[in-house]
């Protein structure tokens, strides 16, 4: 009993010790072994966001489009960007080898569908779709481009007006399935038809046979004259296919052919934007007649091949004057000054340096993950930023990295994605902006010794 007061001594003195640490520890974080260091090498941060950035948009050339994991067709008119339109061009598979249609078979008729993902613009305009069967090759392993095109037969398979429906489910017969769309190849000709129906019997023991017989499918829509849609279509999972529906003598009515899409399928996309001839004026002044001082007021992102925005920070080397810093964070932010709900901005933009041989190359700061690089839209503030704090600290340590240029896409080069998408921007100097902090700027943070 006599050791109680010791025991509750002791708890006292714990009790306080853990207070005064607890305390202790409440300085701000610059603060911290500050006293620990010697008075000549004091640490001090310093923030800055005036630093000097030349912005403007320029055309690309093209993008790769073969492969992708979607199709965009359709055509719409933009009251910046002006007027677009997609096609694509795709083979077809044998869903069977040594495929056998029966004694004296009959085409019922042939069907090309086509399955939505989702759609970009105003979907209750209508759009006028043709297809061609196509008299050149396509080659798996070959790059295709967004400008490129190929060889067709005169033949117009089908001619059809629809208006897309990528939400909407479809009846066939009687079941409700998927959204998608079906054009009807056989009712303007039976040629195609009748062509696969009536194919050699080494024509349909194999796809690599098949393939040269039957090469594939021109898909074009026609430009509209206002509003429009681009809609995506998928084409890597089997589910868009032509289909050829017969009957014949042995198994009767009612029997059908699937030709699949699929991954292995060679395909590729076309971007038209007819030389942005009704593009805005404010459009084509910067970027088709190369008025680049224009960037400080607006710029312009736009995919499928369409519009970047070069980037140039042309007196950073300065910062070496301060002596020796290190950058803490550099973060470039930006600002999309529409609430338009039709055209939507991109979900995720894209930042590469490229050298003067024009090669792409990542950025460091990348690696570290789309969660700490950035580039996704905030919606709640119509902002995008990405971070750029060890690209900056390379470029005043090496003089190499000044021969590259900074580009921001819509949507990655590499990734080939195919979604439609665009978005004004402001620039450094927006005429307009309704607050100070809405131009595009790169926010600095650096301690410097």
């Amino acid at each position: 009993m006599r050791s109680l007061p010791k025991l509750l001594l002791r708890s006292v003195w714990i009790s306080l010790l853990i207070v005064f640490v607890v305390v202790s520890c409440k300085k701000d974080p610059y603060e911290l072994g500050i006293d620990l260091v010697p008075p000549t090498d004091t640490l001090y941060v310093n923030l800055f966001d005036t630093v000097t950035i030349q912005a403007y948009s320029v055309l690309e050339d093209s993008m790769r489009t073969d492969e992708m994991s979607s199709f965009v067709l359709g055509s719409i008119v933009d009251p910046i960007f002006g007027k677009t339109t997609a096609g694509f061009y795709t083979q077809f598979l044998l869903s069977s080898e040594e495929a056998d249609f029966g004694i004296n078979p009959q085409l019922d008729s042939l069907v090309l569908m086509l399955y939505y993902t989702d759609g970009y613009g105003d979907t209750n305009t209508l759009q006028q779709i043709r297809v061609f069967e196509m008299s050149e090759d396509l080659i798996y392993d070959s790059s295709y481009y967004s400008n490129q095109s190929a060889g067709t037969y005169g033949l117009e398979l089908a001619n059809i007006t629809y208006m897309p429906r990528p939400r909407d489910s479809v009846s066939l017969y009687g079941i409700k399935v998927a959204p998608h769309l079906r054009i009807n190849l056989s009712n303007k000709t039976n040629y195609l038809g009748n062509k696969i129906l009536y194919a050699p019997e080494n024509v349909l023991s194999k796809t690599a046979e098949f393939l040269k017989f039957m090469k594939g499918l021109h898909v074009e829509a026609m430009p509209v004259n206002s509003r429009g849609s681009l809609v995506n279509f998928a084409s890597s999972d089997g589910l868009s296919a032509m289909i050829l529906y017969f009957h014949n003598d042995d198994k009767g009515d009612s029997l059908h052919f699937t030709m699949p899409i699929d991954k292995v399928a060679a395909r590729f996309n076309t971007f038209n934007h007819h030389g942005y001839q009704e593009a805005s004026p404010e459009f084509k002044q910067q970027v088709l007649y190369h008025d680049t001082i224009l960037g400080k007021n607006q710029l312009f992102l736009q995919s499928m091949g369409g519009v970047k925005i070069k980037l140039k920070l042309p007196y950073i080397k300065s910062l070496r004057e301060l002596g020796t810093i290190a950058i803490n964070s550099a973060v470039l932010s930006f600002k999309n000054p529409s609430r338009d709900t039709i055209w939507h901005p991109p979900p995720q933009l894209a930042m590469f340096k490229v050298d003067t041989a024009g090669r792409l190359g990542v950025l460091i700061d990348e690696v570290e993950g789309e969660d700490y690089f950035g580039g996704a839209y905030n919606k709640d503030d119509r902002s995008y930023w990405f971070r750029l704090t060890r690209h900056i600290q390379r470029m005043l340590l090496y003089d190499t990295i000044e021969n590259y240029n900074l580009y921001i896409y819509a949507s990655s080069p590499l990734a080939r994605t195919p979604q439609a998408s665009r978005v004004e921007l402001n620039g450094t100097s927006p005429f307009f902006a309704s607050s100070p902090g809405d131009n595009l700027k790169l926010t600095i943070t650096y301690t410097k010794k």
